[in-house]
């Protein structure tokens, strides 16, 4: 036995308490009745034309329902005589090339199957002109072909910068339309000016491409689709700023404050841009996003399978495990951290042999004497926040905090022989 595992292994852990916390759960249950209602809107149809070819954008995020919505946008521009595809909207995702990033829509369910369209990807991009202070615009190039195009993404907090409009429909076009060519030119200021650049080359798409109409998505606590909603080019920005302001307010939190250590059971880029949402953890790689109080550790126990290895996020935890590490695959994380420039998102935390030690270690290493009274809180992963399990430290708060209710007894972790838990 090493010395380090001597050290962790000394920790007691303590017994932990399930809880369940209540937000509002209004989500929209016809999701092709509530597309197509967006669409018959007042002048979002009006330039499209029979035969046109219409790029529909896709992202990589695990969008609720994004396969359906797509599916329902391509009938209607269908049903208007276009001849739509998708294309992957995704900057550098997918390990910046053109089968990584179609691989990253199919695992959504996005493909030409599902959505009776072609889905063409490419990582080439066209010059279609100059923001207003000289610098070039670029969009995929199947999309700069086209004779139209259409915007649809969720619009949410983003994980590294706040500002008036940040991950949503102007964001897809500066960075996600841009490829990963585009992406690296809107990053390269860092992220102290990424909120006005994602301005800046979004207007300057909006001015120099023909967008036809975007889709916006806002989502509830449950990350259930609660809004979708038809924009004209004209009004992107201030719609976006917003439903910016609504999704906030929707968002989960962890409702209890002064956490010692904070344990999330997975972590992956289907989950958030950063792994594990900062908005919910208060790990945020940069300075420039803003958010609840940083727990004084963080620690991650694995990779969702649906990440295909990338870890991009994993630098903001203080400590991980073997089976995390081993799954970190640098092909398809740095790309990512080396398009955004966010080094400090692929740092590797402590890497402890299993999930027991990993658990130990994040104890061992917050600050206090007493362990025995740390406040520890465990989260399947930052999308699933109704269900949670706190330590035997935190159950006073929680039996006075409106929105939370106690539903089962004190019980120790349990593990397997491996030191995994079950």
């Amino acid at each position: 036995m090493g010395v380090v595992v001597d050290l962790a292994r000394r920790m007691p852990l303590p017994r932990m308490v399930q809880v369940e916390q209540y937000f509002d759960r209004t989500a929209i249950k016809d999701i092709d009745g509530s597309v197509r209602n967006a669409l018959s809107g007042p002048g979002i149809l009006d330039r499209v034309r029979p035969g046109m070819s219409i790029a529909v954008t896709a992202g990589s995020r695990g969008i609720s329902n994004i396969a359906d919505i797509l599916r329902t946008i391509v009938r209607v521009l269908k049903e208007k005589g276009a001849e739509p595809f998708v294309i992957p909207a995704m900057g550098s995702h997918g390990g910046a090339t053109a089968q990584g990033q179609t691989e990253v829509l199919a695992s959504l369910g996005i493909t030409e199957q599902s959505l009776s369209c072609p889905v063409c990807s490419s990582m080439d991009v066209k010059q279609i002109g100059v923001t207003f202070d000289g610098r070039p615009v670029q969009i995929d190039a199947f999309a700069a072909r086209a004779d139209g195009i259409v915007v649809v993404n969720r619009v949410k907090a983003h994980t590294s910068f706040t500002g008036p409009v940040e991950s949503g429909l102007m964001k897809m076009m500066a960075i996600g339309l841009a490829k990963q060519a585009g992406a690296e030119v809107c990053h390269q200021e860092g992220y102290a000016k990424i909120a006005d650049n994602i301005r800046k080359y979004g207007n300057a798409i909006l001015e120099n491409a023909n967008i036809l109409f975007g889709t916006a998505i806002i989502e509830n606590a449950f990350d259930d689709t609660c809004g979708i909603y038809a924009v004209e080019p004209d009004d992107f920005e201030e719609t976006e700023t917003r439903l910016l302001k609504q999704s906030k307010k929707l968002m989960p939190r962890i409702l209890f404050s002064d956490i010692d250590v904070l344990v999330v059971d997975r972590m992956g880029k289907n989950i958030s841009g950063l792994g594990m949402d900062p908005h919910i953890t208060g790990c945020f790689a940069s300075p420039y996003a803003s958010g609840p109080k940083r727990p004084d550790k963080l620690v991650v126990l694995d990779l969702t399978d649906e990440t295909h290895g990338n870890a991009n996020g994993i630098g903001v935890a203080d400590v991980t495990t073997r089976r995390l590490f081993e799954k970190f695959d640098p092909e398809a994380t740095y790309p990512n951290a080396l398009t955004a420039t966010l080094t400090s998102a692929v740092r590797v935390p402590l890497v402890m042999d299993n999930q027991r030690l990993a658990i130990q270690t994040g104890i061992k290493t917050a600050a206090g004497f007493e362990k025995e009274k740390i406040r520890l809180v465990r989260i399947r992963d930052t999308l699933s926040l109704s269900r949670i399990w706190i330590s035997e430290a935190i159950l006073e708060d929680a039996r006075n905090t409106p929105g939370v209710k106690v539903i089962g007894n004190p019980e120790p972790f349990v593990f397997d022989k491996e030191g995994n838990l079950f």
